[in-house]
């Protein structure tokens, strides 16, 4: 709460400040949460996972095997990098040759081209999902890897450099979007935004393969893809503005989305409602109800593993921050929403691969 106050206070807040329901403490600014400001762009109000976001795909299975699950998950780890992993070949990605001009991205753009394609770690996962309309769906969730870490500390650094109007223990200083370092910043995250879709659209068709080799089904009939973690221009209440969505999902009127719940729980394929009290946003998942450290303090191997019972998933390697029983209840989360998104499909997990 005292982060969401330090936002409102912020001198170049518009109107107000939306937080969404699956809202925690962040750095700065609390995840979970959106600021529209006039003509300031704020690094730490984006974070430092720029462009994170999910894919989905509805493909022609109806049903899947216990052992084929198993295998599609074992097959995946063994040819996408996880972790601190990279791939051992730069990877091919036409956006490569239109980078910025920019001395982080200069700087990080060897490393980004065998980052591309990798998962990470976290809460990043591959899963193999049951929906409710008696499909199988296979779901990315993964971002912009290191590139955007070292993206955002690099301006958010600048920008507390030359701070001058934002208390320093808000830790939300901003650059002025007509400066050059603010123009800097919007087309080095917008960057890192199209490098993270990239990378789930590089796991998700190597997903596909792995998928398609083991059932014999490669048809997708939809696909369904979302970002969080950025800045955009938009127009609210008929004005212009810059609205930051930390982990916050864009939910326009008619717009799909996807909510994820952990890695044990349920997901959901949503349609946006275009609230404007929201700034037509949505939550981005369920959000923690611990932190990593405080879950791993408290959560042993069986609890996790009880909180896991009927997934396939090959074990936690002595982290349990991802268990399921360290996030909000899903269906809380989704019901306290019902005025920004309408559900439209519940994914259940049947088989997961956690980064």
């Amino acid at each position: 709460m005292r982060q969401a106050v330090n936002l409102a206070n912020l001198p170049f807040a518009f109107r107000h400040i939306a937080l969404m329901p699956d809202v925690h403490e962040g750095y700065g600014m609390p995840i979970g949460g959106v600021l529209a400001s006039k003509g300031i762009i704020v690094p730490n109000a984006v974070g430092v996972d720029i462009g994170c976001g999910v894919v989905a795909l509805k493909t022609d299975a109806r049903e899947i095997s216990p052992e084929k699950i198993k295998s599609v998950i074992e097959k995946a780890e063994k040819v996408i990098p996880v972790g601190f992993k990279h791939h051992k070949q730069p990877q091919q990605w036409e956006g490569f040759a239109s980078a910025p001009d920019s001395e982080i991205i200069r700087q990080e753009l060897q490393s980004a081209r065998y980052q591309l394609g990798t998962l990470g770690s976290g809460n990043h996962f591959c899963s193999i999902e049951h929906g409710s309309d008696s499909h199988i769906w296979l779901m990315v969730h993964s971002g912009s890897r290191n590139l955007g870490l070292k993206v955002a500390n690099y301006y958010n650094k600048l920008a507390k450099a030359q701070n001058k109007i934002v208390p320093a223990e808000y830790d939300l200083a901003g650059l002025p979007l007509d400066s050059p370092e603010g123009r800097e910043y919007f087309a080095a995250m917008t960057f890192c935004l199209r490098f993270a879709e990239a990378n789930r659209e590089l796991i998700a068709s190597r997903f596909l393969e792995i998928f398609a080799s083991v059932t014999g089904v490669q048809r997708v009939k939809q696909v369904v893809k979302i970002h969080h973690n950025y800045a955009a221009v938009e127009t609210h209440f008929g004005e212009e503005v810059i609205v930051h969505r930390k982990g916050a999902n864009s939910a326009r009127k008619g717009q799909l989305g996807i909510i994820p719940g952990s890695m044990g729980t349920p997901s959901y394929i949503v349609e946006g409602l275009g609230n404007p009290e929201s700034f037509m946003s949505c939550s981005h998942g369920c959000g923690r109800l611990m932190s990593r450290k405080e879950a791993n303090r408290i959560l042993d191997e069986k609890t996790a593993n009880e909180s896991m019972r009927g997934i396939f998933f090959t074990g936690w390697k002595g982290d349990y921050s991802e268990a399921p029983v360290a996030y909000k209840d899903i269906e809380t989360v989704l019901a306290n929403q019902s005025d920004l998104v309408k559900p439209l499909v519940k994914l259940q997990p049947l088989g997961v691969m956690k980064g």
